[in-house]
């Protein structure tokens, strides 16, 4: 299909009103998903939600090799397949939905720096505590990761992801970087997203907007998943505006009749 043809059946999807059916693909919740893809998971979620777009959420073992760009989630919408935070929305945007229309052009640009420090940030501490912390690896990863496909198949999986990951780590110069280093990294981000955040309900002050949605999805996540230790989530707990805006999020787009998760 030339890049014509595949623009035109793009505009003509995005005309098309959002389906009642629209679901949502991740891993298998209970026994595989980790943290990261958990967490990118809850914030399109949360998005979907804060649009007030109805969405199936399916998990599936092989989420991860069903998506376009090998990444969860993933959305089928019509006959769209879409992957990942970024192009959700900028799919969604084209159907008429927006959380950031009301934003000007510097907000914008903030908005969108903001999200930059979470994903470099917080999302990268994810991956490296999956698969560059031994404890972590030993007693999580490796089991979880693999967990639906027999053995051999379940270690050379996870061996090979870890290889891809360490490899994104050497390449932007987390490689040597020890446990300490890289808590100390989320507690700055904490602090940077806490003083952003202020007394304001939201980022924006009483709106959500898709940096709402990134940020709880990450810090609702790290949580309430259980880990070796406590040490993630501590770093986390220590900015109580942080905790109310967890809570907010949870109790107004995930309460009654929503998807049941609770912030002890």
């Amino acid at each position: 299909m030339s890049l014509v043809a595949e623009a035109l059946v793009s505009q003509i999807a995005a005309a098309e009103p959002w389906p009642e059916n629209a679901t949502l693909y991740q891993q298998l919740k209970g026994e595989q998903i980790l943290l990261s893809d958990n967490a990118a998971s809850l914030a399109v979620q949360a998005f979907l939600q804060m649009c007030n777009l109805p969405i199936k959420v399916v998990c599936r073992a092989n989420a991860e090799y069903m998506s376009p760009s090998g990444k969860v989630p993933f959305i089928h919408v019509g006959n769209q397949v879409v992957s990942e935070l970024g192009p959700i929305v900028q799919f969604v945007k084209a159907k008429g939905h927006s959380l950031s229309d009301g934003l000007d052009e510097v907000q914008k640009a903030e908005m969108k720096a903001y999200m930059e420090l979470v994903n470099n940030m917080l999302l990268t501490a994810e991956l490296y505590l999956q698969w560059c912390d031994d404890a972590t690896v030993g007693e999580i990863t490796l089991a979880r990761y693999g967990s639906p496909y027999p053995w051999p198949l379940n270690h050379i999986l996870a061996y090979q992801k870890q290889w891809e990951v360490k490899r994104k780590m050497k390449a932007i110069g987390w490689g040597n970087k020890t446990l300490d280093q890289v808590l100390e990294d989320v507690d700055q981000c904490c602090q940077a997203l806490s003083q952003r955040l202020g007394t304001q309900p939201y980022f924006f002050n009483k709106q959500p907007t898709e940096l709402d949605a990134l940020v709880f999805g990450h810090l609702y996540t790290i949580l309430t998943t259980q880990m070796t230790n406590d040490e993630l989530s501590e770093k986390v707990k220590n900015y109580s505006n942080l905790l109310a805006f967890c809570r907010r999020i949870e109790q107004h787009y995930f309460g009654k009749g929503s998807s049941s998760i609770r912030l002890s």
